[in-house]
C-alpha cells in the first residue's frame, strides 16, 4: 500500500506518494485546495492507500505558525471524508527552502525555482522522504 504526503498551502496543495513497496518518495501532482478530496477519492479508486502524512507548520520556536488553523481544517476534512486512513502531522519547518535548492542544484533555471507548484510539490516529497527515513526501523 502506498503512503501520501500533503505540503498544505491555502492556493496549493503539493502531493507526494510512495512507491506500493514504500522504498520511493515521488511528487504525484499539487492540486487546489478545492479540488482536492475529488481528486483523493478518483486516486483511491485505483490505489490503495495506507496512511495520509502531513506538513505541520511551526516557527522557529516550535509554535504552530499563522497557516496551522488551515491546516488543521484539512486534516479534519481528510479525517471526515477517509474516516479509515490513519493521519499523521510532521514538522515541515524548512520544506520549501530544501525544495527550493534541490531545484538549484538539479540545474533548473530560475523561472523553475520560482515555479511555486513545482516547489510545493518536492517540499512534498522531502516531508515524505522524511516521514520514511524516520519511521524505518
Amino acid at each position: 500500500m502506498r503512503i501520501i504526503a500533503f505540503d498544505y498551502g491555502t492556493k496549493r496543495i503539493g502531493i507526494a506518494v510512495t512507491d506500493p513497496l514504500q522504498i520511493i518518495a515521488t511528487g504525484l501532482d499539487t492540486v487546489h485546495p478545492l479540488h482536492i478530496i475529488d481528486f483523493l477519492k478518483k486516486y483511491l479508486q485505483a490505489e490503495p492507500v495506507e496512511r495520509f502524512i502531513v506538513g505541520e507548520p511551526k516557527q522557529m520556536d516550535n509554535t504552530p505558525s499563522q497557516s496551522a488553523i488551515h491546516v488543521k481544517g484539512f486534516v479534519n476534512l481528510l479525517k471526515k471524508t477517509f474516516p479509515e486512513i490513519p493521519i499523521e502531522m510532521l514538522d515541515e519547518r524548512f520544506t520549501s527552502k530544501m525544495a527550493s535548492a534541490v531545484i538549484a542544484q538539479s540545474g533548473m533555471g530560475k523561472k523553475a525555482r520560482q515555479n511555486k507548484e513545482l516547489v510545493d510539490n518536492i517540499s512534498a516529497v522531502i516531508l515524505l522522504q522524511s516521514w520514511m527515513e524516520k519511521s524505518r526501523p
